[in-house]
């Protein structure tokens, strides 16, 4: 029975992934909310940064709450609070710190206490594909644009963008809390029946289970938070100015940007699952140095493009190896550090999220403003990539926790 039971979480869990995911759609409010309040391209893109920081951050403390409470109260919490942040941002007009604090903090509290629970769980229900299902379950976040980027850009044209912040908020609370409600955990000491690990992998894991504090002591630990922070510091600024950079480089109307956006959120999504796969095949720390080798090519010719469909797809693979981070390293943490604590240990790790959410986009923002253009931005990104290959490779599993 739990062997099934076990697919139906980590089916409630893409669902509760895929309306937290919808942030990432950030970029067709942009313009609007610019147009309306006369707010700067900066101002309005720091809301999204406020958001994905406040979510590194709460993630960790959902983390720890998720030991004590378990999983479904964390879900549910997370996803009312969540669903209320984008409903309150429709009272905007009180001003831009309103929408800061609503969908920024407010939302962002939400997202992170709801994002963390399906990854701690899953590693706990599939330890037989560790990589593949955490992969499957944060992959629902990347498709959460697919879905709610061409739907807010025609809320947005015929209600206007406040009151599409209201339909959504409501839409969100109602997803979230009903996929938070699925979410538990396995009993202990349960594994999938007639499963035991190959040598291999036992190779690429520790022995034993490490609390937070004896994994904060260890140089790995470090290690798996600075991969985080410079993967997703290269793919969300592409994200972060998604729209408007297509429509330089294509010369594209707000309706096709908005279209290459969901396209390109596909890649997101599909990242998550295939490199997570790919890390059950190859290792974790081979499949991130694949990554970021793919990545400096990728970002060096951007700019030097100009057809839709090839812009399309450039940045589909650069979103795959977005995408690609957060399908892997929670089944990178696990295998490091075990699955008891993974809910702290990787909850603190997304505090890298955050802090590349305020580096990536403001970097690729401050450069396009002062180049007028934003191929040196890009270019930027592509050498930190290529530096950043060795790091992957000196990794290797701790010593077991005394």
């Amino acid at each position: 029975m739990n062997s099934m039971k076990r697919w139906w979480i980590a089916l409630a869990g893409i669902l509760l992934q895929m309306a937290l995911g919808a942030v990432y759609a950030w970029s067709v409010f942009r313009v609007p909310l610019s147009k309306q309040f006369h707010w700067t391209i900066s101002q309005v893109t720091l809301t999204f940064t406020i958001a994905i920081f406040v979510l590194g951050v709460a993630a960790f403390f959902g983390g720890l709450w998720l030991k004590q409470s378990g999983p479904r109260v964390v879900a549910l919490t997370g996803g009312v609070l969540y669903g209320l942040g984008v409903f309150l941002a429709s009272y905007s007009s009180i001003g831009l710190w309103w929408l800061y604090l609503t969908y920024g903090v407010l939302g962002g509290v939400g997202l992170g206490f709801a994002y963390i629970v399906p990854v701690a769980v899953l590693v706990k229900w599939f330890p037989d594909r560790r990589g593949l299902m955490t992969g499957v379950a944060v992959g629902g976040f990347g498709a959460g644009a697919l879905v709610t980027a061409p739907i807010a850009t025609h809320l947005i044209q015929t209600v206007g963008v406040l009151k599409t912040f209201s339909y959504l908020g409501l839409v969100y609370l109602v997803v979230a809390t009903a996929a938070g409600f699925f979410m538990q955990n396995p009993p202990d000491g349960w594994l999938p029946e007639g499963w035991t690990p190959k040598l291999k992998e036992i190779g690429q894991k520790t022995a034993k289970d490490f609390t937070l504090g004896q994994a904060l002591r260890t140089w790995q630990w470090w290690a798996l938070w600075l991969l985080l922070f410079l993967n997703t510091s290269a793919g969300i600024s592409v994200i972060s100015q998604e729209a408007p950079m297509f429509q330089e480089f294509a010369k594209a109307t707000a309706i096709v940007a908005a279209g290459m956006v969901g396209i390109v959120s596909i890649g997101n999504a599909a990242g998550r699952v295939f490199w997570a796969w790919v890390s059950d095949l190859l290792s974790r720390k081979v499949t991130f140095a694949v990554m970021f080798l793919l990545q400096v090519g990728l970002f060096w010719l951007l700019p030097s493009l100009q057809a839709v469909s090839v812009i399309t797809f450039v940045a589909f693979v650069i979103l795959m190896c977005y995408g690609g981070g957060f399908g892997t390293m929670p089944a990178f943490a696990a295998d490091y550090f075990g699955s008891t604590n993974v809910g702290s240990i990787y909850g603190l790790m997304l505090t890298a999220w955050g802090f590349a959410s305020a580096f990536g986009p403001l970097l690729i923002a401050h450069m396009r403003q002062s180049s007028g253009a934003y191929s040196g931005g890009l270019h930027v990104i592509a050498v930190i990539m290529l530096i950043s290959i060795v790091l992957p490779l000196l990794v290797k599993p701790p010593a077991p926790a005394a």
